[in-house]
Order: structure tokens, then sequence, then C-alpha cells
């Protein structure tokens, strides 16, 4: 069975279909669906829910959108939901005309950042908001969390797996960066990973 899921971004939909092996996951691309909706939510589950909706109405089959974002303690939980479009102290939310810069500039910026605030704390956390949207005004959401530290230095970013922010994000349990555990590993601990298993009993419980 095809499962829609709300993104251009083939990781996602990589690690979506890793967990999800008894569904095919399909994004908008697979099927030359131009899609862009703006994000206009204040939080992560006003955002994925954005994206279902917007993707429903055009496919009018099932579909999962999710949220995620990288949230620095320290830093009052930014850049939170503008984690795509940070572009540094300046720009946290991002750019005004919306370009958007290198993830390696991402990194290094955020990492910087933290070090100028003052604070000794490096905690941080992954957030994941997925909904399922089944048809109009049904539908199923399932948000979780996925604890780390920012790295002290971008001299210390490790790791080839994974994408995004994960090289910069060090697990303490593991000794290891995201980017340095393996796909398994990570699918069983992270927050998509977490949120989209609880996605799957919904999938099994109910009919679509």
């Amino acid at each position: 069975m095809i499962l829609y899921l709300a993104t251009g971004n083939r990781h996602k939909q990589k690690e979506m279909q890793e967990i999800l092996r008894d569904y095919e996951i399909r994004i908008p691309a697979d099927d030359g669906i131009d899609f862009n909706p703006e994000e206009t939510g204040l939080t992560f589950y006003e955002n994925s829910m954005i994206k279902a909706k917007a993707l429903w109405n055009i496919v009018r089959k099932p579909v999962i959108a999710d949220d995620s974002g990288l949230c620095v303690t320290a830093l009052n939980d930014e850049p939170g939901i503008y984690t795509s479009r940070y572009a540094g102290p300046d720009f946290v939310h991002g750019r005004p005309d919306g370009s958007k810069i290198s993830q390696e500039e991402q990194n290094r910026l955020l990492i910087e950042q933290l070090n100028t605030s003052g604070s000794k704390d490096r905690s941080c956390h992954y957030t994941c908001s997925i909904v399922l949207y089944v048809a109009k005004d049904r539908f199923f959401i399932a948000q979780e969390t996925f604890e780390g530290e920012l790295i002290e230095s971008i001299d210390k970013a490790a790791g080839t797996g994974g994408f995004g922010y994960d090289p910069i994000v060090y697990l303490p349990e593991y000794g290891k960066t995201v980017a340095e555990i393996t796909a398994e590993e990570k699918n069983k601990i992270s927050h998509r990973g977490k949120a989209v298993k609880e996605i799957a009993e919904f999938l099994k419980q109910i009919k679509i």
C-alpha cells in the first residue's frame, strides 16, 4: 500500500521507508507533483498539519507529514521550527530573502552561537511531530524527542551517516555523534524513528 510523505527530502523518505517496510513511501516528486506549501505554523505540529492537509488535498490518499528540528537548550530552544532556515545568530529564523546557507555553514554557526552565549549547557534535542492524515478531519499525531549535546567545536564534527545537524550532535551514551551511529541504531532511538513507530501502531489499528 502507498503512503505519501509530504516532503521533498529523500533522506526523510529513506528513513521512513526503513521503518514502515510494509508500505511504499512516495514523495510528491515521485509523481511529478510540485509541492512547496508555506509553513506558517508556530509549532512543529502546526507545520506538519499544514503539509499533511496540503498534500492530501492533491492526492486524496493517506499522507504522512512531519516537521522536525533541533532545539538547543541554552538558546531558548532555537533554532527549533526554523532549523532548516537557520542562518546564524543574526538570522536565527532565516534570511529575509528566503535564501539558505549550506548545512556545513549552519553547523559551524550554531556551534559558534552557543560558544559565545556564555552558557556551559550544551544540551539539545531534536523534536519530530508527525501527522498521519487519513481523510478530511481524520488524522493521528505522534510527537517525540531525541536528546544529545552539541559538540564543542566544528573540528569535532564526525560521521557521514544521517543528515542535517547529525555530525555535530553528540550522544554521550554511545560516545559518538548521531552521524556516526548506524541507521538501525538511529531508527531505534531518534525522534523520527520513535514517532514513526507510534504512527505504525495507528496504522495497525485503523482501516484506511
